[in-house]
């Protein structure tokens, strides 16, 4: 089977918690401290490998969690930061967040990599908390939450030339005598409802993959029948040969049928308008074949003069060699990278991770009832590194909220003593200083 879309959930591993710790060594009265940081949690990162075709093995595994870091050691000794989770994934998957539907990577060429959720940052020990007034602190901080998303994996599929055309026009028929491919073959409409790849040997030294994608029909664009599944591969071929049934044997004409593929292309993207394209004129062992082709190589001159036509029949192999070496010298022309722009700097690290602006006016304060809801991303970040069991850190916590004039702003909304804030999942009493 093969398998074009998937959702998964990935998670960056957590940090490691820092570590409150005194020196205890023999003589050395009244240590000072050496609790050591945590270390960092792992990296998802999804690697592409050019062995895989599928996104099959993401329809039992559906969930990714990179480990955690090692909590800090004595000794000032520093955890151990966790190994990166690497996903292999196939060349021309396209990576999208599942919320914000953004396009994270377009991932095309073999090694390539990108950090999908990143781990997060240990917590620092009480070593680094150590001042002139405070020698030996009791703080530290627990570690960072990994990134943590949803997201959808589209596989394109990665071929030079695309078959395309009504249903039953032949595009199965000339891929199995063209290369070592068996695809499903019928009189009936839709047998191919999923890309078969080929290896085509031209015979002078020059090969190529062919894709045979599900045929196209009316309304494609808009999703109807094969619709998306069908247009989404072929944006990735650099060339498109597109065949006709010119014996007309379901009735259709063949012209009007060149339109409509053309206009469902047009529709879904643009550019695929530009894409090279080869006309194939197949059927021609049948009768009336021959009429129909002059009469479309008559309409076709007036709109489009350019397009190549080759006249074969895939039944009887005829014409079908002229074909190949017409591909395969069009194919030279066109440069070998995919026609499709890379979709993420893989320098900037920086831009899959999710940061909280930290700044001192980054709250708001609303009141539900008797109760004042703060709400600040860097605040709440802050509470999941705070280890609230020990006093010192309960007062540091209580000292960045000063700073950050969060009681002045409760205390001006009518904030009293005793009264419920609530920060996230935090809650506790408001207390006048005195």
């Amino acid at each position: 089977m093969f398998v074009d879309k998937a959702k998964i959930y990935v998670k960056g591993g957590d940090g490691g918690d820092g570590l409150v710790a005194f020196r205890r060594e023999k003589y050395v009265p009244e240590g000072g401290p050496a609790g050591g940081d945590g270390g960092d949690g792992g990296d998802v990162i999804f690697r592409v490998d050019e062995g895989l075709r599928t996104l099959m093995d993401f329809r039992y595994q559906k969930h990714f969690k990179a480990e955690r870091g090692e909590k800090g050691r004595n000794k000032s000794q520093h955890g151990a930061n966790a190994d990166d989770m690497i996903v292999k994934v196939p060349p021309g998957t396209v990576v999208i967040d599942d919320d914000s539907q953004e396009i994270i990577a377009d991932l095309t060429r073999h090694g390539q990599e990108v950090v999908i959720a990143k781990g997060g940052r240990g917590g620092r020990g009480n070593t680094r908390f150590a001042t002139p007034n405070n020698p030996a602190p009791e703080i530290a901080e627990n570690g960072e939450e990994g990134q943590e998303r949803w997201v959808v994996l589209e596989l394109k599929v990665m071929a030079d030339v695309g078959l395309v055309g009504f249903p039953s026009v032949g595009k199965s028929t000339l891929l199995s005598i063209v290369s070592a491919a068996q695809p499903k073959i019928g009189a009936y409409h839709f047998t191919t409802l999923t890309p078969n790849l080929g290896v085509v040997d031209v015979g002078d030294g020059r090969s190529f993959v062919m894709a045979d994608l599900p045929g196209l029909i009316e309304g494609a664009h808009q999703g109807v029948g094969l619709g998306h599944e069908f247009l989404r591969h072929i944006e990735r071929t650099r060339v498109i040969v597109h065949i006709i049934d010119m014996a007309a044997t379901e009735g259709r004409d063949p012209f009007e049928d060149w339109q409509k593929i053309n206009e469902e292309l047009k529709l879904y993207n643009s550019k695929l308008e530009e894409r090279p394209q080869i006309v194939v004129a197949n059927k021609m062992d049948m009768p009336d074949a021959e009429e129909f082709l002059a009469q479309f190589k008559q309409q076709l001159a007036g709109v489009s003069p350019e397009t190549q036509i080759i006249a074969i029949s895939a039944l009887t192999k005829s014409g079908v060699q002229e074909l190949l070496y017409k591909i395969a010298d069009l194919l030279e022309t066109i440069p070998e990278m995919p026609l499709v722009e890379d979709l993420v700097d893989l320098s900037e690290r920086k831009v899959y991770r999710l940061e909280a602006k930290d700044d001192d006016e980054d709250f708001t304060i609303h009141r539900e009832n008797d109760t004042f809801v703060v709400e600040s991303p860097s605040i709440e970040k802050l509470i999941k590194r705070t280890n609230f069991s020990t006093e010192e850190s309960v007062m540091r916590f209580a000292r960045i909220l000063r700073k950050k004039g969060i009681d002045e702003a409760l205390r001006s909304r009518g904030a009293k003593d005793g009264q419920t804030v609530r920060i996230g999942d935090f809650e506790f009493e408001f207390v006048e200083k005195e």
